[in-house]
């Protein structure tokens, strides 16, 4: 198995140190309890979902069940963010050195049939409800990025550090403006907007235009994708 390069413990540190200088708000106590009490409902609403997926990707792919990638969070600590696997076994390590247009063209060839119906409706992203009353992710928030790609990107735009100021979100404003070509650094602008305000209307706002999507999403995955 192919071990992917991780950031340096300087590295984690210096960011680390600038997060942890940043002031929490008030607000940010509320928007936590929004996130437990919320993926805590999904979660229960989503269990018989949840069964069936589990059920489906044993018996055609067999285990393991979930994929879990390293991703980079709050005050750069790398946490395991997890969804139900849609890809071949072992395609994580062959897909580790890519990113962008070059990820997304390998793994259309690494997807499952099961897996292919999963992301087109967005299911596959279920167990990240359990990553959200963990504490590693919000509802809300930039999107997870491998810890490798983050210290690129780092580098690339002085301010994308700021991503660190908060916890990584299952959605983002990014997501529900903009599609997965966006540019790294039109993206950035909207999760240093959503870093700015983090109101709970905001929040708000942005699961429901969330909630919408994926439903269209969910129409298409059943007509066929």
């Amino acid at each position: 198995m192919t071990t992917q390069p991780r950031p340096s413990d300087s590295f984690i540190l210096s960011f680390s140190e600038l997060t942890e200088a940043s002031p929490s708000r008030r607000r940010d106590a509320v928007l936590r309890a929004l996130d437990i009490l919320l993926s805590a409902l999904f979660l229960v609403v989503s269990l018989p979902a949840t069964f069936l997926i589990a059920l489906a990707t044993v018996l055609t792919s067999g285990l393991p069940l979930f994929y879990r990638g390293e991703r980079i969070g709050r005050g750069a600590r790398i946490f395991h963010m997890l969804k139900f696997r849609t890809l071949r076994r072992g395609a994580e390590e062959r897909l580790g050195p890519f990113l962008g247009e070059e990820l997304m063209r390998r793994t259309r060839r690494e997807t499952t049939w099961l897996g292919g119906w999963l992301r087109a409706t967005q299911l596959d992203e279920i167990p990240q409800l359990l990553n959200v009353l963990r504490g590693d992710m919000s509802l809300v928030g930039p999107r997870p990025i491998r810890p490798r790609f983050f210290e690129e990107l780092a580098g690339d735009l002085p301010a994308y550090w700021q991503r660190l100021v908060v916890r990584p979100g299952l959605t983002g404003l990014a997501q529900v403006r903009r599609g997965y070509e966006t540019s790294m650094a039109e993206k950035l602008a909207h999760d240093l907007e959503w870093i700015a305000d983090r109101s709970v209307r905001l929040y708000l706002r942005t699961l429901l235009a969330t909630a919408w999507r994926v439903l269209k999403q969910f129409a298409r995955g059943l007509v066929g994708r």
